[in-house]
């Protein structure tokens, strides 16, 4: 499921862009320029949705070069398929960032939660109100906690 999930998403946002940036221009295709405009808008709808680290867009050379990639007529512009599938390659690496970090946060997390959760038996006064909590309930602001921190340090 979450790889057609994966798949979905990003039809869903090709097809968005695409729509907005040839409703701008009225042409049917997409030109270089056009398609770095299309580029700059996925990767700041991604970096506003997307849980992580700010993602930075292509530059225009690594655009050029998988535009040509992804022209299969060779008529120097991107059509609806071929944009599809240009971004299914510029957005790969995002959502493996996306899902390793996903993967620390919601499988490492509670672990550690529990096992610091132990730790903490012996501390005075600290030990009790700890061991009265709940494993589901400390895991989840331990949790919480892990993520909170996460995000403030990729902001910094």
């Amino acid at each position: 499921m979450g790889k057609e999930w994966k798949e979905k998403q990003i039809r869903l946002i090709a097809d968005k862009v695409f729509d907005r940036v040839k409703n701008d221009t009225g042409r049917t295709n997409l030109t270089f320029e056009e398609l770095y405009i299309a580029v700059l808008l996925i990767f700041n709808d991604l970096n506003k949705r997307l849980p992580g680290p700010h993602f930075d867009p292509p530059t225009k050379e690594q655009v050029k070069s998988l535009m040509l990639e992804s022209d299969i007529n060779l008529d120097g512009e991107l059509n609806r398929e071929e944009f599809v599938k240009f971004i299914r390659k510029i957005t790969k690496d995002t959502f493996i960032s996306v899902s390793q970090g996903l993967i620390v946060a919601l499988a490492v997390a509670p672990t550690v939660a529990l096992l610091t959760k132990r730790t903490t038996e012996n501390v005075p006064g600290v030990g009790r109100v700890v061991q009265k909590i709940p494993n589901s309930v400390y895991a989840s602001l331990v949790t919480l906690a892990i993520v909170a921190f996460q995000q403030g340090v990729e902001r910094s």
